[in-house]
């Protein structure tokens, strides 16, 4: 086990040895204009800020780490469903990936070196935190996603509100989803930006049924994913969209009424255990720590004299 961790510490430092000379020792523009003898001119750079030069770090190492393409399609997507739509936020990823899982097994292996463990208990140690580096970016992603999901679930029949009083009022669809998303930029931010995505894609010339399913696979929401259905439907049959959309958002207020009505149902069963081992023993000890003082302190030695 030491002879793992030297290893591994060695080949660190020489990494960082090699990286840092390259920077600032290896030239080769001097190089160039010594065999060419013409001065190259150099750009005036302003200085970058730390986050954006630890961001260009994690977005090398990312380009670095290999990956298959079905596994890139599905990072992707998971991705988008987190919020994350900028073109290097895969690349930041699994630099993420590689840059925790290099520097969590270091960080391990120089705090069990300094430890009195076994030397199993540091390999568990030094494994475990190589895990958790490798796979902690996505479990970050994963939860990221059902956040997210679950704000754009809340803010649906506000939306589902707004699109009926705008269809209603004479505007088109199209018209309705961008002042939809105008309106609630600050209420609800996430369903306004995938409601400005949609109208965008809708300006760009893309087809309303194509651009409602992209918004529905972009979200993964089973709400709006109905909601979509109901518009495309309606779309398709040429029947009224303010009728469909006022009597899918009575079905959804039927919907979330049954949910609130089923959690209050499942709320007695789940205080059973709280209630057990919080608040009896509290209640048992205020209720009869009295009696059994009294019992110790006067019945027990007139029991005694007797």
């Amino acid at each position: 086990m030491p002879l793992l961790i030297t290893i591994v510490l060695f080949l660190a430092l020489a990494g960082a040895l090699i990286l840092i000379g390259a920077r600032f020792w290896v030239r080769p523009k001097a190089a160039i204009e010594r065999v060419t003898g013409v001065e190259a001119a150099v750009p005036q750079r302003a200085p970058a800020h730390p986050s954006l030069i630890l961001r260009e770090l994690v977005a090398k190492l990312g380009s670095m780490l290999p990956a298959s393409p079905k596994d890139v399609t599905l990072i992707q997507r998971r991705l988008i469903r987190a919020g994350f739509r900028s073109p290097g936020a895969l690349k930041n990823f699994y630099g993420a990936k590689l840059m925790l899982g290099v520097l969590l097994p270091l960080l391990a292996g120089a705090a069990a070196a300094k430890s009195s463990a076994g030397a199993d208990t540091k390999l568990m140690l030094v494994a475990a935190s190589a895990a958790a580096g490798f796979f902690g970016p996505n479990e970050y992603v994963r939860r990221a996603a059902a956040r997210r999901q679950k704000e754009i679930r809340r803010g649906l029949p506000n939306a589902l509100d707004l699109l009926v009083v705008c269809v209603e009022s004479g505007l088109g669809l199209d018209q309705a989803i961008m002042q939809t998303a105008k309106e609630l930029e600050h209420a609800h931010p996430e369903i306004s930006e995938e409601f400005a995505l949609a109208n965008l894609e809708l300006k760009a010339g893309k087809r309303r049924m194509e651009a409602l399913r992209n918004l529905a696979d972009r979200t993964a929401v089973d709400e709006l994913k109905k909601l979509v259905a109901v518009l495309i439907q309606a779309d398709r049959f040429g029947t009224g969209v303010a009728q469909s959309l006022r009597a899918h958002s009575d079905f959804m207020r039927v919907q979330a009424r049954q949910q609130a009505e089923e959690k209050a149902a499942k709320l007695g069963v789940k205080l059973v255990f709280p209630i057990f081992f919080c608040i009896l023993p509290s209640l048992f000890v205020v209720t009869v720590g009295p009696i059994v003082v009294r019992v110790i302190r006067e019945l027990l030695p007139m029991i005694q004299n007797m």
